[in-house]
């Protein structure tokens, strides 16, 4: 961002010019966030069908709900910013905000009409946007919902309230008849407080710690916390939940509150959130919890802080291509489908309108009146443990770069379902990277991961992942990567009890996928900013090759690559560069390169290193993972750490002084006798810093 008062380029038509007194970081205040969202709107509304009951917009690709759903999500997706922006201008904003939407509102729910939406009882989806379609309405009651006719609004309640008795997915998803049920009973309808309580209850089954939800059963952990459990828990406090349950309420306030604490972290000094996790098509929409937080009283940032987060957010979006022709496109920065899973479609991108939450906020508020304040990694370097979603996060400020060490979230729901995703299993994510998603990179897994081989082949994926220990500058976790085949099985006892029934019947009728706990991958991560001690410890009867693979970079030019004898680099135009280098164990390095497969850019490259045949029973690997933009040379980076490997015992002896002392899980699993005896000798991991003082963790 500029601060130097220099003048940037408008982002969008029509916005004013920046503010470098009040936000010497973005230059935005109230009226630019305004701006985009009149921008936002007029570029998606002129897709609108003849009685503005469907967005049908064009680009990408339709969603495999089909085009009558594609319709609806962008009717109900831009209503929620449509809805948004009525609030900030109190009922006032360019073009027919109102008019449009009540007059699609009244077409999509008439059954017998040429616009009717799908039906909540027959399309789950339906219900996804009816959940923004309940929030809108809640927003700008004054000005639409109260100049509908008592049977218009009755046939609106009855199409809402068909949500309820419906079984949706076991994740998010349980909030959207939570905001539907609070509108419904705000303004006098037909609702289900049964509704409200009992997934209320099973969310709040999947809250783990320090503010953090899994998206359901198991250890899914993404930006679905800020869009959608925060967003959603803010919302029914403020429809009707601070009024009528004030002490669950009060409790979401204050995970609200614990969650932003580490969340804050997650933001470059760009803007850019760190990638990682699905339906990164919503973008901005990552800003919500901020908002949420300044909303309700219940956040750890300053008010000149959330806002400069929120709109370096939205600013790095726009000036990287999102826009195409006024339109949100189906990717990161500009269309990149095959990192879009099948249930997006071009209306999609817009659930990034919940990242324009803020405009609720009244104007005398601090959050827009106070001057900018700088990012966590804007500030200082940082290395932080987030111990709920099992993230060792690192921060550098002379390049605004985070990265994300990845040693509990797998998005494996439950134990009877085998998924994969490349958003998830990685071991290491950044907000200047993305994975490789597609091609000859997604089948061989090289890029932030550790791989066993054999012949070349990959021998399994991380799944499942065990987390052993997330903290002080420690993560450490370790999965199996092979599997025996499927047997039958019922659900795990503690999804049967809090499933609904349809739910149960499903997952009974499913087979278990046991790992082979002959062969074990361990892996340690140690934060070292800009880079990461990889520390892994492999179990295996066979024979097996190990390949660990840096950051993928990417750009939409070839990238400079360089080597050593031990290690391997790669360098974007733009100087950010992605080093991997041997510090025990490996005995060759190179780069792997690709086209078409990475969100960043057409062309990617990923520096890796490699070994043969592993020694049966264990063999001990460590590396130096670097991403960074400021100056590198990797022989002297190499050179500022020693490794000294002593069978499960490993010590890394940094040149400025701190030394890090590791104990890796003895290799009691070979007999396949996991259940006993995984832990005989736990895990340790010491750190003695610069001034001599010793941190001890067991793990």
């Amino acid at each position: 961002m500029m601060r130097d008062g220099g003048r940037a380029p408008p982002l969008l038509p029509g916005l004013p010019d920046d503010d470098r007194e009040l936000s010497p970081f973005t230059g935005w205040t109230k009226a630019h966030w305004e701006g985009s969202a009149d921008a936002l709107l007029a570029g998606a509304r002129r897709y609108a069908s003849a009685k503005h009951a469907s967005l049908n917009l064009p680009g990408g690709r339709l969603s495999r709900e089909g085009s009558a759903m594609n319709g609806l999500e962008g009717f109900a997706r831009t209503f929620l910013l449509a809805a948004f922006r009525l609030r900030s201008g109190g009922g006032r904003a360019p073009g027919d905000l109102v008019d449009g939407y009540a007059e699609g509102l009244l077409a999509g729910t008439d059954p017998g009409g040429g616009e009717a939406w799908p039906r909540i009882a027959s399309h789950s989806q339906a219900a996804v946007e009816a959940a923004s379609i309940a929030i809108a309405l809640y927003e700008t009651r004054p000005w639409l919902w109260n100049r509908l006719t008592d049977r218009e609004r009755e046939r609106v309640g009855t199409w809402l309230a068909a949500v309820n008795g419906k079984t949706f997915a076991f994740n998010n998803w349980l909030l959207f008849p939570v905001v539907v049920n609070a509108f419904l009973k705000a303004v006098g309808g037909e609702f289900s407080q049964r509704e409200i309580e009992r997934n209320l209850d099973t969310v709040d089954s999947f809250y783990r710690r320090d503010g953090w939800y899994s998206d359901g059963p198991g250890q899914s952990f993404d930006h679905y916390n800020s869009w959608a459990f925060h967003f959603y828990t803010a919302m029914w406090s403020r429809m009707e939940g601070s009024l009528n349950d004030p002490g669950r309420a009060a409790v979401y306030d204050d995970r609200l509150k614990r969650f932003l604490v580490d969340y804050r972290c997650l933001f470059a000094g760009d803007g850019a959130p760190v990638h990682y996790g699905r339906s990164l098509l919503y973008r901005f929409g990552a800003v919500a919890a901020v908002w949420a937080g300044a909303m309700r009283g219940a956040t750890p940032l300053s008010p000149g802080e959330a806002r400069r987060l929120a709109s370096g957010a939205v600013q790095h979006f726009l000036r990287r291509g999102a826009l195409r022709d006024g339109i949100l496109q189906m990717g990161w920065h500009r269309e990149f489908l095959p990192g879009v899973q099948d249930y997006s479609g071009p209306a999609s991108p817009y659930w990034a309108s919940k990242g324009f939450l803020g405009l609720l906020i009244p104007p005398e508020h601090e959050v827009w009146r106070a001057t900018e304040d700088a990012l966590a990694v804007e500030r200082s370097d940082f290395s932080r443990a987030l111990p709920g979603p099992g993230f060792l996060v690192s921060g550098t400020a002379a390049d605004g770069v985070v990265r994300l060490a990845n040693h509990r979230s797998d998005h494996f729901p439950v134990e009877a379902q085998r998924l994969t995703d490349p958003h998830y299993r990685k071991l290491a994510y950044s907000t200047h990277t993305a994975p490789n998603v597609a091609g000859e990179s997604a089948r061989r897994d090289v890029d932030s991961q550790v791989t066993l081989t054999e012949g070349g082949r990959r021998i399994g994926e991380r799944a499942r992942i065990h987390p052993i220990v997330v903290r002080d500058r420690f993560a450490a976790s370790f999965h199996f990567p092979g599997e025996w085949p499927a047997v039958p099985g019922p659900a795990p006892r503690s999804l049967r009890a809090r499933a609904v029934r349809k739910l149960r019947t499903v997952l009974l009728s499913r087979r278990m996928w046991l790992p082979d706990w002959r062969e074990r991958v361990e892996t340690v991560s140690i934060a070292l900013p800009p880079g990461e001690i990889r520390i892994t410890h492999i179990l295996t009867p066979e024979r097996r090759g190990v390949r660990d693979g840096g950051f993928a970079l990417a750009a939409d030019e070839p990238l400079a690559r360089r080597a050593g004898s031990a290690w391997s680099m790669v360098q974007r135009p733009d100087g950010l560069t992605s080093l991997v280098a041997n510090l025990h164990g490996y005995d060759a390095a190179d780069t792997h390169f690709e086209e078409g497969v990475n969100a960043f850019g057409r062309y990617s490259a990923t520096p890796y290193l490699a070994a043969g045949d592993v020694v049966a029973p264990e063999r001990v690997y460590v590396s130096l993972v670097v991403l960074t933009s400021s100056d590198l040379d990797p022989e002297d980076a190499v050179a500022g750490v020693r490794v000294h490997v002593d069978r499960r015992r490993v010590t890394v002896e940094c040149l400025d002084g701190e030394t890090f002392l590791v104990h890796l899980v003895e290799a009691a699993s070979c007999d396949g006798s996991f259940a006993e005896s995984l832990f005989p000798e736990p895990a340790r991991f010491v750190r003695r810093s610069r001034d001599g003082c010793v941190h001890a963790i067991r793990g």
